[in-house]
């Protein structure tokens, strides 16, 4: 349930309905608009009748939202949501782009890999310390070692730094060095995870399960902001569909659609999505077209040697290429290209 307050409700009146919320045993969610202030009941609303709302002061309408994922609707929360991090927007007129490895390596790798992508205009570094792979011989990542690798670069080069967390006794200690949670397509609705990064109050990045729909990933979303984390970004990586050709299938239907159901932040990862390192430059600029607020792409400096996803990876020549065509497509749509602060010594 939504309750839409008065255009100019006064502090008075918008403090009247949090008790009132809070009384009946709900918790409440204020969001603040230009024109509006709205208040979500969080909770089971089936026994409160909207009558009950309308008379208190300062209480224009108030609205039922039918969707089973409420806090991450629009009806919730018709604005956009923008998550700051170190002077860095994700969401709003923005579009940020995380790009490095598919797994770390070693210090020398992640630190060039680093100065490479920020050189091109990245403002997060990616990068995986413990990866889960298809199979149990692949090279799993180097743990805790790999973390603090690429805390070092990241700090080195002023970037941000998101890496995936893959259990919940795992998110105590990502946590220590990660500024944004990733959680990976195969954990999507790995719930005792959601529900640790949900306390954690870290930004979280969650990955659209490889065949789940997308009011499954709204969901899965919803689990996480059902903790009062609102830092969450849902990430399209590509579907599992017949076609063979591709790694995945990039749903590029899901850009707009998701941005009209939810607030949140949408991000695209082109590179899983197709598994082809020369289709990461087209479905980069189709998303941003389509009205991404980021994209995570994997760049290595020798992607033939790469230990993890080679195939799909940018060397960073062909990144600060597809970099340079994405300021121009941002601009075409009214965006921009978010831009890191340049590091001194």
């Amino acid at each position: 349930m939504v309750i839409v307050m008065r255009s100019g409700a006064s502090k008075k009146e918008v403090g009247a309905v949090l008790a009132r919320v809070e009384e009946l045993g709900y918790r409440a969610h204020l969001s603040q608009g230009v024109e509006r202030t709205i208040i979500g009941v969080i909770g089971d609303e089936r026994p409160l009748e909207p009558a009950q709302w309308e008379t208190l002061e300062g209480v224009e309408n108030v609205v039922r939202i039918l969707k089973p994922y409420k806090l991450a609707s629009r009806e919730f929360h018709p604005d956009d949501t923008v998550i700051t991090l170190n002077g860095i927007n994700i969401g709003g007129s923005d579009v940020v782009v995380m790009a490095g490895p598919c797994s770390v390596e070693s210090s020398e790798q992640i630190t060039d890999i680093a100065h490479a992508v920020k050189a091109a205009g990245a403002t997060v570094l990616r990068g995986g310390a413990f990866k889960p792979r298809s199979s149990p011989y692949s090279f799993q990542g180097m743990g805790e070692p790999g973390l603090v690798l690429l805390r070092e670069a990241a700090d080195a080069t002023g970037l941000l730094m998101v890496t995936e967390v893959m259990a919940p006794a795992e998110v105590p200690l990502v946590s220590q060095y990660a500024d944004i949670l990733q959680i990976g397509t195969r954990n999507m609705q790995n719930y005792p995870l959601l529900h640790a990064v949900g306390d954690s109050h870290r930004p979280v990045l969650l990955k659209r399960g490889m065949s789940s729909t997308i009011e499954e990933l709204l969901m899965a979303a919803e689990y996480i902001l059902s903790h009062g984390n609102y830092r969450v970004m849902v990430c399209e990586r590509g579907i599992r569909t017949f076609e063979t050709f591709t790694r995945n299938t990039l749903d590029i239907n899901a850009v707009p659609a998701l941005k009209s159901l939810t607030h949140l932040p949408v991000i695209v990862d082109p590179s899983h999505a197709t598994g082809k390192r020369d289709l990461v430059d087209a479905t980069s600029r189709a998303a941003v077209a389509a009205g991404a607020d980021g994209l995570i792409i994997e760049v290595h400096d020798h992607p033939e040697r790469a230990l993890s996803d080679g195939a799909q990876s940018l060397t960073p020549d062909q990144f600060a290429q597809v970099m340079g065509k994405l300021h121009r497509i941002a601009a075409a749509v009214d965006r921009r290209i978010s831009v890191a602060e340049t590091v001194t010594a």
